[in-house]
């Protein structure tokens, strides 16, 4: 979907402006105690098992734009954390408006705290056995798909119906559209596509730039 987040190409936000570590100045990386209690409720219920990563950021990325535009990071983490939990039963809106459990609690296998460390080393390999062979090879020319899905879609908005060139094969992995639909895994060979600057910014683009990509083949038409 075309969301607040999609804002690769646009004009009127102002230059990027990184910021210095927060663990310099405060040894921690939040700026606030509330981020880091944010990113550990996430995670802790990420663990439960009744979502995907995909559906978790889906989740993120449909806020409206003026939402999510206006949210610091962590608060769009939060507010994409309190969707998937109402959508998934796990608490209801009035307990979200009175911070209080109102209703018998849904069964749920939550991740110790001796858990977490191994659990995050494991990480969640999205990779899976190749069916078919890639309809794609490095050096070949693709064009990627003009689309405008209402779900969710890795492929920016800025690289569609361009052309580029394959850089990289990386096997079979999930695809993340329909797994965060809830539509199953149908894993999908995923390239990394490099494009010109000047194919995806115009004529006004830094000469020599290139912009990279990963995109799955669904993505992607011979050129």
């Amino acid at each position: 979907m075309n969301g607040g987040q999609d804002l690769g190409g646009m004009m009127g936000f102002g230059a990027v402006q990184p910021e210095p570590d927060p663990q310099a100045s405060s040894g921690s990386h939040f700026h606030e105690p509330w981020e880091e209690s944010a990113f550990a409720l996430t995670l802790a219920a990420g663990a439960l098992g009744l979502w995907s990563i995909d559906e978790a950021r889906h989740a993120r990325e449909s806020l409206q734009p003026g939402d999510y535009l206006t949210s610091s990071y962590y608060q769009i983490w939060f507010k994409g954390l309190e969707r998937l939990l109402l959508t998934h039963g796990l608490v209801s809106q009035e307990e979200l408006a009175s911070g209080r459990q109102q209703q018998p609690p849904r069964p749920v296998r939550p991740l110790r705290a001796a858990q977490v460390g191994p659990t995050l080393a494991r990480g969640s390999p999205y990779s899976r056995p190749a069916d078919t062979p890639g309809r794609h090879r490095v050096g070949d020319v693709v064009c990627t798909r003009n689309v405008h899905p209402s779900g969710h879609t890795r492929l920016p908005r800025y690289a569609r119906g361009k052309t580029g060139v394959i850089d990289r094969c990386h096997g079979v992995f999930v695809f993340a559209d329909t797994q965060a639909a809830g539509l199953g895994e149908s894993p999908q060979w995923l390239y990394t596509v490099r494009f010109a600057a000047e194919e995806l910014w115009g004529e006004s683009a830094c000469p020599g730039l290139t912009v990279s990509i990963d995109a799955w083949e669904s993505y992607l038409v011979a050129a």
